[in-house]
Order: C-alpha cells, then sequence, then structure tokens
C-alpha cells in the first residue's frame, strides 16, 4: 500500500468524514436528497475537490442501489428521462471547470449553492412556470455542470421537482432515480479522465458503511412524516452545513 493510501487510516480527518456520511445517510434515506449537498462542503475542506466529487459519487451510487428498488415504482419517467440525457451531456462542461478553478473556489461556490438552495425552499418559494420536456431539459443541463463541478447538482433538479404538486413519494423517488442515473456515468468519466484516482474509491469504501446505517434509519423515519417535517429537518441541516462551508 502506497503512503498515500495508508495515510487514509491514520488522518483524524477521516473520523469527521465518518461522522458526515452518517448524518448524510440519515437525510438521504428519510428526504430521498440532501446528502451529496451535505458532505460536499465538509469533504471539499478535508479531501480537495476533484477527490472530494468522486468520493461522494462512489457512495451516492452505492446507496442508490439500495434505495432505487423501491423508488423506481413511483418515479415520473415522463420527469426525469429528459432531465437526466442533458445532464449527462452537460458533464464535459462541469468537468473542465473542476480543473480549472482552485480548490477554495469550490468549496466557497459549493457552499454557497448548499446554503442558497435551503433559504430558497425554507421560504416557501416555488417554481410556478413551464412544465415538460424543454424545462426539464433545461434544469438538468445546468444541474450535469454543476454536478461535474461540484459534486452538487441537486438544487436546480430539486427547485423543479419540489415545485410540481407531486406527493413526497414521487418526489422522493424522482430524486433517487435521477441521482442513480447521472452519478454513474459522472463517476465512469471522472476515472477515465484521469480526474480522480484510486484513494477517492478506498475512501468511499471506508465511509459508505457509515452512510448506509444512516439511509436505514432515515427510511425508517420517513414512513409517516409530514411533508412539512420532511423538509424542515432537509433544509435546516443543509443551511447549517452551507454556512459552516462559507463562514470556514
Amino acid at each position: 500500500m502506497t503512503p498515500q493510501l495508508a495515510s487514509i487510516f491514520t488522518s483524524n480527518d477521516i473520523y469527521l468524514a465518518m461522522a458526515a456520511a452518517l448524518v448524510a445517510g440519515l437525510l438521504r434515506g428519510f428526504a430521498g436528497f440532501g446528502s451529496a449537498m451535505l458532505m460536499a462542503p465538509l469533504f471539499a475542506i478535508l479531501f480537495g475537490s476533484a477527490e472530494m466529487i468522486a468520493t461522494i459519487v462512489a457512495m451516492e451510487i452505492a446507496i442508490s442501489f439500495h434505495l432505487f428498488p423501491a423508488a423506481r415504482r413511483h418515479c415520473d419517467w415522463s420527469v426525469v428521462a429528459p432531465m437526466t440525457v442533458a445532464a449527462c451531456l452537460a458533464m464535459p462542461l462541469g468537468l473542465w471547470l473542476l480543473v480549472s478553478l482552485d480548490r477554495v473556489a469550490i468549496t466557497k461556490l459549493v457552499s454557497a449553492i448548499v446554503a442558497g438552495f435551503a433559504l430558497i425552499l425554507l421560504t416557501g418559494w416555488r417554481w410556478r412556470g413551464l412544465r415538460g420536456w424543454v424545462p426539464s431539459a433545461v434544469v438538468g443541463t445546468i444541474s450535469g455542470a454543476m454536478m461535474a463541478t461540484t459534486s452538487v447538482g441537486g438544487p436546480p433538479v430539486l427547485l423543479y421537482i419540489m415545485s410540481s404538486d407531486d406527493s413526497p413519494t414521487t418526489v422522493r423517488a424522482n430524486v433517487i432515480t435521477y441521482y442513480f442515473a447521472t452519478q454513474i456515468l459522472l463517476l465512469g468519466i471522472m476515472f477515465a479522465g484521469g480526474v480522480a484516482g484510486p484513494v477517492a474509491l478506498l475512501r468511499a469504501v471506508i465511509l459508505f458503511p457509515f452512510m448506509l446505517a444512516g439511509s436505514w434509519a432515515g427510511v425508517r423515519f420517513f414512513h409517516g412524516a409530514s411533508e412539512l417535517f420532511y423538509r424542515r429537518v432537509a433544509l435546516g441541516l443543509l443551511l447549517a452545513v452551507g454556512l459552516f462551508g462559507l463562514l470556514h
């Protein structure tokens, strides 16, 4: 094992990352979103931008294998499909931004995105504009570029999906399905292009059991929860993490 790989096991940062992964899994299992947004500001500070993205995406894919089988029955494919295709086409632009921006800039950018997203939804604002495959594709394009740059591609998708009149169950299923489809491609592109390496995957292997445990508990909390409670818990956590990243 190389010194770089061995250092993962001795660094105190890994224990903070384990706690973050546990809370992120709880949020993902409960709300269907938010795990990447919760981890990204912290992991960018701890591990750097490119490695952070690959670690988070690998964990998100693994947790989606756990959540997707139940979610797909409630997914609205007419919404998810155009967003997914557009997001995948926009990912190369996001990767170009990733290698062009420095670590501090990406940390502040992702923290601002997370905090801004939480504040918007906490005010009760909802998108009431056009809906259909064209708006869905536009949202997916923005999300795909953001996902490849910061690992946080959720805000535009969530602002769009959560503004619908769908039930919390359908909203949650749409988000889980979208993440599952897009992140597999993103991880493949990152490794094929040499943007991330084996350290990111090893770190994901170490952290994933904590995220899985949190997700297991979150799924059980979701059943019977009111929409108001569901939104306030998720958005309150995201706002706190976003502000932490901005002020760090």
